[in-house]
């Protein structure tokens, strides 16, 4: 299976603090990471700089094969990145939404109504699409912001906190879209988490971090026999103290 992504040795400093220290990881195409950390691990910093957002001070990326750091402008058109609290126009119904973000990526109308037909499913908010966004849970809200991003079937979305402030059952219901998402469009996932259970019931890999580096990469099984651990809040707990 190709890779949809390739870290090698990234890393980025603010100032004198080192927020990123020579990470190196791989997605394939279908799979979901999970990146988890206490705040300030430098998670967020990771998905910004492959979102290009911010440029790495040294190391590289490849997504779909580009370069973000030669080829920003090509790695682009390949990911979408929904950040923690990304929120949507209020005054406008659901609807009209995702039809206003599906003729952001394409000018074909056939196009736009199979991307809106996706959105709308991803989402899974029927009727309330009819609806206008203000009138909206934080739960539909979050539901709706994952389906335009991953509408539009890009070789890696990139996830900040997906399920923050959300409660268990919309948290579960976007646990399974994105696996979903995955399986069926073959989307490769890169989500952040300070929610140990999050990782574990979504991800097929993961890392766990710490002060910009990682201190264990792997799949769920191998991290959990690595610290001799019942579930990832107990390995994430011994890496850390350890460390």
């Amino acid at each position: 299976m190709a890779n949809a992504l390739e870290v090698t040795n990234l890393s980025k400093a603010y100032g004198k603090k080192q927020a990123v220290r020579n990470v190196s990881f791989s997605i394939a195409e279908g799979e979901i990471f999970g990146l988890m950390g206490m705040n300030g691990a430098g998670k967020t910093t990771i998905l910004r700089m492959l979102a290009t957002l911010l440029r790495p001070d040294e190391g590289d990326a490849l997504i779909a094969g580009h370069s973000i750091v030669k080829e920003p402008e090509r790695v682009r058109p390949c990911i979408c990145y929904l950040p923690d609290e990304a929120g949507a126009y209020r005054t406008m119904k659901g609807r009209r939404y995702l039809e206003f973000i599906a003729g952001l990526y394409y000018k074909e109308e056939e196009k736009q109504e199979e991307c809106v037909k996706r959105g709308e499913e991803i989402c899974g908010l029927g009727d309330a699409l009819e609806q206008k966004i203000g009138t909206y849970s934080r739960g539909m809200i979050r539901k709706l912001v994952l389906a335009r991003t991953v509408m539009p079937k890009p070789r890696l979305a990139i996830l900040d906190e997906p399920t923050s402030g959300l409660d268990v059952l919309n948290s579960l219901d976007i646990r399974k879209t994105i696996r979903r998402c995955a399986q069926d469009y073959g989307t490769a996932f890169l989500l952040s988490s300070h929610h140990m259970q999050e990782v574990m019931t979504t991800a097929d890999r993961g890392a766990i971090m710490k002060d910009g580096e990682f201190l264990a990469e792997g799949t769920i099984q191998e991290l959990l026999d690595k610290y001799a651990a019942q579930n990832l809040e107990e390995a994430f707990e011994r890496a850390v103290r350890d460390e």
